[in-house]
């Protein structure tokens, strides 16, 4: 273990989670392989809290005590180890000892998004965008032998802060063998772009779960120069507007011109492993 000031970095060993992005669920973990999730996590560096951790060059997130967090490669190559989908090394992960939950941060430089369709998203479309883009990457789980994702249906529908220009949603889903998972997004809007923050806990978990998510966004902040009302005229603007930053992109086209029945290949929700044993992991990995 290094201390550098408050953060601590470190090598932690068979600590298990898993990740998201598309409509993902935790599938068998081989036992002897170097890719198994055992050895990828014995290779990760990890930041624990208190500390301040940078996210994506973009922004910080002050970590308080009893959080970790692990970011790039080491993010996907988790995602991959535990049979989810991994979409770049882009990516930030963020753990509370007690393993009931987990966050995902990415950053989209897609520009400015004007919210001009605060008040209306078409909730109905959304889902069934958001079905259809978790179906699509069930088939691309059955090539690979992993277990079928489907969603459920609403948690809480679309909802837009015209104050902090958080964006936010939950999707109900469920895994193969009936086991529930409710995916709790954010997209928070910046000057060139957009955040992307997905929390993934159970139904039992979750009202703790966003409270906790909530105190920890109180310490996230874009960086001087990134933020929303630092836009001026010259700066990109996107070429999508709310709809899309919930179904994944060029989706938000057909559904806000209704264009089409069948909507755009898009994003679906993951599923929650079971992270119960990570508070005992983190408290010998800090006074090892």
């Amino acid at each position: 273990m290094r201390a550098n000031g408050s953060a601590l970095t470190l090598t932690l060993a068979g600590l298990l989670a898993f990740f998201l992005c598309p409509l993902a669920f935790a599938g068998a973990v081989p036992s002897e392989s170097e890719n198994s999730v055992e050895a990828v996590m014995r290779d990760a560096k990890w930041t624990m809290g208190p500390a301040t951790t940078p996210l994506l060059g973009v922004a910080e997130l002050k970590l308080p005590e009893g959080f970790g967090a692990v970011s790039g490669e080491d993010a996907r190559r988790i995602s991959e180890a535990m049979h989810n989908p991994a979409r770049g090394s882009d990516s930030s992960m963020i753990f509370p000892v007690d393993g009931s939950w987990f966050l995902r941060f990415s950053f989209d430089d897609m520009g400015y998004v004007k919210d001009d369709e605060k008040s209306s998203l078409d909730a109905d479309a959304i889902l069934a965008s958001i079905r259809e883009g978790t179906e699509e990457a069930n088939k691309e789980r059955a090539k690979r032998g992993w277990s079928a994702i489907r969603v459920v249906g609403w948690h809480q529908r679309p909802h837009y802060d015209e104050q902090t220009h958080n964006l936010t949603w939950a999707v109900r889903g469920e895994g193969s063998d009936g086991h529930p998972v409710i995916n709790y997004d954010t997209r928070i809007l910046g000057r060139r772009g957009v955040m992307r923050v997905k929390l993934v806990s159970s139904p039992e978990e979750l009202p703790q779960a966003i409270t906790q998510f909530r105190t920890l966004l109180g310490g996230y902040g874009f960086m001087k120069g990134n933020r929303y009302a630092e836009w001026t005229q010259g700066d990109k603007v996107a070429a999508i507007g709310l709809t899309a930053l919930i179904t994944g992109g060029a989706a938000a086209v057909v559904v806000k011109s209704g264009l089409g029945k069948t909507l755009f290949k898009v994003l679906g929700i993951a599923a929650l492993g079971g992270l119960g044993f990570l508070g005992k992991l983190f408290k010998r990995n800090k006074t090892a």
